[in-house]
């Protein structure tokens, strides 16, 4: 995130840390005064109304989302030292995305993808951090390319919006009665990166 007054930054990172154990629609202004010790004149000084500042602290949730993908990509990418090692970094952390563990942040990701849909200011600015997303994949990708270990007749930004699209996907799989095998939905994943994306010769 770009330098902020710390006022502002202050209230973004209260309500932030709030929505780790609060959903987004039980935050009230109150309870964020409360917390942060800041006044409700310094609030309104620093945002239009509240609701900005639950938009301001998604898409900082969502920039800290991408931060931490873009380090885990590179040092995966600086690491790998072959086809197989990048591969077998990839298929790692495709286990990591895809588990339990993450589907409360898959479901963050795409309720606040789909509240920026009606609210021009917020996709303006959680579309900014999704571009930052996908050019890191895409950038990673290309070096892979470069590298001689990826597919060159597929694009890096088609790449990155794949990996995103079934990372983000596997939601559709997280809320319903009966689930699909998680080694098998892994496997497929594992396939398409060794004999598609991770393959010079496809």
């Amino acid at each position: 995130m770009a330098s902020i007054h710390p006022t502002k930054d202050a209230l973004i990172r209260t309500v932030a840390t709030l929505m780790e154990h609060n959903t987004v629609e039980s935050i009230t202004s109150d309870q964020v005064l409360e917390v942060s010790g800041i006044s409700r004149g310094s609030l309104y000084h620093h945002f239009e109304d509240f609701s900005e500042v639950i938009e301001a602290a998604q898409v900082f949730r969502f920039g800290q989302f991408v931060d931490r993908t873009c380090v885990v990509l590179a040092e995966l990418l600086v690491a790998a030292q072959s086809r197989e090692e990048m591969l077998n970094g990839l298929v790692e952390v495709t286990r990591n995305t895809q588990s339990e563990y993450m589907r409360a942040a898959r479901m963050e990701r795409i309720g606040a993808i789909s509240k920026s849909n009606n609210h021009p200011r917020m996709q303006a600015a959680l579309g900014a951090e999704q571009e930052r997303l996908t050019q890191a994949i895409a950038d990673i990708y290309r070096e892979a390319c470069e590298k001689g270990w990826g597919n060159k007749k597929i694009e890096p930004r088609t790449v990155a919006v794949f990996i995103q699209a079934y990372t983000m996907g596997k939601a559709v799989d997280d809320f319903t009665p009966e689930h699909m095998s998680a080694e098998n939905w892994n496997y497929l994943i594992g396939e398409i990166l060794s004999n598609l994306f991770l393959n010079p010769e496809a």
